[in-house]
């Protein structure tokens, strides 16, 4: 796990060389990643402070994508640093997690990493009807319920929460790190952490861009002002896409502090004990071949493009395509999601599904896994790597994705994947007419075996991967702004 710090950048076909610094230990993987870091002038990173080792990282093109490898630095530096020292890394931390939805089984799946290795208490909003009191046995600080897509309200929500914080602050008594999920919630934990515990590390943590963040109407100017400032108090910038740095976190240069990249990877505690072993297996066979080919269209469903154009393309090939969705339909969003549904032969909504026990049956019951969204086309819709892009490759359901997004360029670094055109003449609607049109078993053979190819840790959190993101968050010291 290692932070770059640029320091001149060439072009992407040639050797890049990289100053960097790392962690106590001298690192031992390679990470693979597309992303080269954008040329920032960062600041000091704070692990220096610690004593740590310098090493050097040199990034190449190997196999048709880049290669990050950490290797020892001959002339690494003994001197320790006169700051503060962090606390011992073997001292259990105590974090506040400021979340935006109690109830979002993201923010559970990141709850359970961080208890592998930390006491946690859950802070924030719900937008569930019903409360959440409690997860994994431990109490909740529940601020309120917020509505998706009413960001007015939220803010409103925010402001009331921060006012009467001295309600609930005492309850984080202790804290030794703070993470925030997402900007309204970055809000609150860098002026609770001012209050009771400002020696301790923010940590902000990065999944989406709204859209009102990239306008060039005040509001976006007012709020991307805000979050720069807020950056200049975070130790770490946590993020689920490396677009995300190149295409809007670049813009704020020095205030941007170290930052990770934390896919969404599936986390191997959550799988069904004994199923682990039978992965290589389910990705090796799955369903049987078609036609009908079946696509999966699971997680949050927010995308009315995607619904009526899958409606469409089962319209145009009648027993030939049928499309599973299952999920969370935000019907505030597409509100004849269950009109569209019903008249639609060979369109089906078959409810929810629990992320523990079912991703290995839903998954392994059908072809193609859809991974395209344009709920914000051209920005966040572009940037993102979605769970179920992680999901899919996993269990072996071929990712449909665009190839001039994020997700498309994930599957074309690692060779896999239906990647499809929708520019010019040849739009989304006919290239998926034309593959399905054409699709037969063996090409349908070739894809999975492609897919099957995609190393494991490339889709899995297991761990080890939790430890040294447990050891990372307690050699930080904290950042002020200036």
């Amino acid at each position: 796990m290692v932070f770059i710090r640029p320091e001149r950048v060439r072009k992407r076909s040639t050797m890049i060389a990289l100053r960097c610094e790392a962690m106590h230990q001298e690192p031992t993987g390679v990470h693979h990643g597309r992303f080269v870091p954008p040329r920032l002038p960062y600041p000091r990173h704070p692990l220096a402070a610690a004593g740590s080792a310098r090493i050097r990282a040199v990034q190449y093109r190997r196999g048709g994508f880049e290669t990050m490898i950490a290797v020892p630095n001959p002339n690494r530096s003994t001197e320790r640093a006169t700051r503060a020292p962090c606390p011992a890394p073997n001292a259990r931390m105590k974090i506040a997690y400021f979340v935006h939805d109690l109830a979002d089984a993201a923010v559970h799946r990141r709850l359970r990493m961080m208890l592998a290795f930390a006491d946690v208490t859950l802070v924030g909003f719900r937008r569930s009807d019903h409360p959440v009191p409690e997860f994994a046995g431990l109490m909740t600080i529940e601020l309120g319920r917020t509505k998706d897509a009413r960001l007015g309200q939220r803010v409103i929500s925010v402001l009331r929460a921060a006012v009467n914080r001295g309600n609930w602050e005492t309850r984080l008594n202790g804290v030794t790190h703070f993470v925030a999920r997402q900007l309204e919630m970055l809000v609150l934990a860098a002026l609770t952490r001012r209050r009771i515990a400002p020696s301790a590390p923010l940590a902000f943590e990065c999944l989406d861009i709204h859209r009102l963040m990239l306008t060039r109407q005040p509001i976006g100017i007012a709020l991307r002002g805000l979050e720069r400032h807020l950056l200049r108090s975070c130790s770490l910038l946590m993020v689920s896409s490396p677009a995300f740095l190149t295409n809007h976190f670049a813009r704020y240069r020095s205030a941007t502090p170290p930052h990770l990249l934390l896919e969404n990877k599936v986390m191997s505690r959550d799988i069904p004990p004994g199923q682990l072993e039978s992965i290589p297996r389910l990705r090796a066979t799955g369903p049987a071949s078609g036609p009908p080919w079946r696509i999966g269209w699971f997680g949050v469903i927010r995308c009315r493009r995607t619904l009526l154009l899958l409606a469409d393309l089962v319209r145009r090939l009648p027993n030939e395509v049928e499309v599973i969705i299952r999920g969370r339909p935000r019907r505030n969003i597409i509100p004849d999601f269950d009109e569209v549904v019903a008249a639609t032969p060979g369109l089906s909504y078959l409810g929810e599904y629990d992320r523990h026990s079912d991703l290995a049956t839903i998954y392994g019951d059908v072809h193609f896994t859809w991974a395209i969204d344009f709920y914000e086309a051209g920005r966040n819709s572009d940037w993102l790597l979605p769970n179920r892009l992680y999901e899919g490759t996993l269990y072996g359901a071929v990712p449909l994705a665009l190839a001039s997004v994020e997700t498309g360029r994930w599957l074309a670094d690692r060779q896999c994947g239906i990647r499809l055109n929708d520019a010019g003449d040849q739009s989304l609607e006919r290239s998926l007419l034309e593959y399905f049109s054409r699709l037969d078993p063996t090409g349908y053979a070739v894809a999975r075996s492609d897919l099957a190819r995609v190393p494991l840790s490339d889709l899995l959190d297991d761990q080890p991967a939790s430890e040294r993101h447990g050891t990372l968050l307690n050699t930080l010291a904290p950042r002020y702004a200036t």
